[in-house]
């Protein structure tokens, strides 16, 4: 093998383990859940707002109660948050009071039909 041949072959090692590396994932960080009691007809798309962010969390079928989990990036220690609820072919959006969420907390939000 040349010498050439071994810088690169060493060189190709390095990269490759350089970005195998994984990132600390922190594992005992609590799920926040939001489930939503749809007791509309119509499917939802629901949203988390946080100050001037709108995260979508996924669509709440109708008549069915659904679960979603809160992205732990947006809950530091007790934060405040809104949730909207978007019906699929409607124009109302209705959107939550504004309420204190810890990490671990399960929220609950009822859709009333009408």
């Amino acid at each position: 093998m040349t010498i050439n041949r071994r810088i690169f072959l060493v060189a190709a090692v390095t990269a490759l383990a350089a970005c195998a590396t994984t990132k600390n994932i922190r594992t005992d960080t609590p799920v926040t859940v939001l489930e939503v009691d749809n007791q509309a007809v119509l499917d939802m798309d629901v949203y988390v707002l946080r100050s001037s962010q709108r995260i979508r969390l996924g669509t709440a079928t109708g008549l069915h109660t659904s679960q979603f989990k809160i992205p732990g990036d947006l809950i530091f220690g007790s934060t405040a948050l809104r949730f909207l609820a978007d019906p699929i072919g409607a124009n109302r959006l209705p959107i939550s009071d504004e309420i204190t969420v810890s990490p671990g907390d399960t929220v609950h939000m009822t859709i009333p039909n009408g």
